[in-house]
């Protein structure tokens, strides 16, 4: 469970995914000798480095991967390192992982993956961006670097940041529970997160929208219970928003989840997941995953790697509806509800849909 990640860090630890803002994919293409890697190809206005995925050319692919946080934390950390584990197992490739990285510590920390030879260097959040100045130093010459995109993280020609827009995944979160609302019969709402920031209710405005496009006098009760892992208070807030007639419920929240999703369960409220896909979960159940968590992406940017497409000196921007991730499935969904999502989802990343229009014009 979780979130996307802002130009900061939202939440840490326990189930935080990522909120990032969407970043520009018109980045020049650098020069080769301004790369600590020799391009053989261009893509995107980016470079790829000789060889990928064995840009050292040892005949063996290594991962190394840098977190600031715990990757034992079955959360947010944890869901970038599976990711990487559950590929490169795949393709017989070996992983150096290392958690709970601390953000001084995180140039020297990158160096010495360098020093193990490994193929890509990967930072399990933009915190540990002080590392990123390795990547440009002999020792890092024949790396790529996968870096969640924030902010604060200037593009580089000797990186590729990784970003999304999260109008897209919650503007068809809410579409796909309109059609399921529209089956019921229902008309009534209710989002549930932690703090009430910028972020938070743009989700909820993006959520609203969604649903009006299939119900369009459709109603929403927002609740913001001030923390996204406080158990307690995510379950008030839900039985609170059911005695008002509330029939689906989005719990955008941390550690508080399950508690969340447990108690509309109670009442058969629609409920969807904040960011993995959890359709084959049946304590608590969900009707909906939202799917754009870190391991997910890293796990997309991996395959790219593998058939030598990962450009540095880049931003890619996850499109909904063109690439793998972020996406959006009903668990359960009949086959016209299914083909309406797909379509919806395909509009989208056919650009025949402006998702920021569509928020803008029903998300009042």
């Amino acid at each position: 469970m979780g979130l996307h990640r802002a130009s900061r860090l939202i939440i840490a630890g326990v189930s935080a995914f990522a909120l990032v803002a969407c970043a520009s994919n018109d980045a020049t293409a650098p020069k080769a000798s301004d790369s600590a890697s020799v391009p053989t190809t261009s893509q995107s206005g980016g470079t790829i480095p000789a060889g990928e995925p064995d840009i050292n050319g040892d005949g063996k692919v290594i991962i190394g991967v840098l977190s600031p946080g715990d990757i034992n934390d079955h959360g947010y950390y944890q869901s970038f390192v599976d990711g990487a584990d559950a590929f490169a197992k795949s393709k017989g490739w070996t992983v150096i992982k290392r958690g709970s990285v601390n953000v001084a510590d995180a140039l020297n920390a990158a160096r010495a993956l360098c020093q193990q030879k490994v193929d890509m260097v990967a930072l399990g959040a933009s915190e540990l961006k002080d590392a990123i100045p390795a990547s440009k130093e002999p020792v890092c010459a024949k790396t790529a670097w996968y870096v969640p995109s924030s902010a604060n993280v200037p593009q580089t020609p000797e990186i590729v940041l990784s970003s999304d827009d999260p109008n897209q995944s919650i503007l068809v979160a809410g579409y796909a529970a309109g059609l399921l609302m529209q089956a019921r019969g229902d008309t009534k709402a209710g989002f549930v997160t932690g703090p009430q920031a910028d972020f938070s209710l743009a989700a909820a405005k993006a959520f609203k929208a969604g649903i009006r496009e299939i119900i369009p006098s459709a109603t929403t009760v927002n609740t913001f219970t001030g923390d996204f892992n406080d158990s307690a208070k995510a379950k008030v807030a839900v039985e609170a928003q059911m005695s008002q007639g509330v029939k689906a419920l989005y719990p955008y929240l941390g550690g508080a989840t399950d508690a969340a999703t447990e108690a509309a369960n109670a009442g058969n409220a629609i409920t969807l997941t904040p960011g993995t896909d959890r359709c084959a979960s049946t304590k608590p159940k969900f009707d909906i995953s939202v799917i754009f968590d870190p391991g997910a992406y890293f796990t997309a940017a991996l395959t790219l790697f593998a058939d030598g497409k990962l450009a540095m000196g880049v931003a890619k921007v996850w499109q909904l509806g063109v690439d793998q991730y972020p996406t959006v499935k009903i668990c359960n969904g009949t086959a016209e509800q299914n083909q309406k999502l797909n379509q919806f989802m395909a509009d989208i990343g056919s650009k025949k849909i402006d998702v920021l229009a569509e928020v803008n014009k029903l998300g009042n």
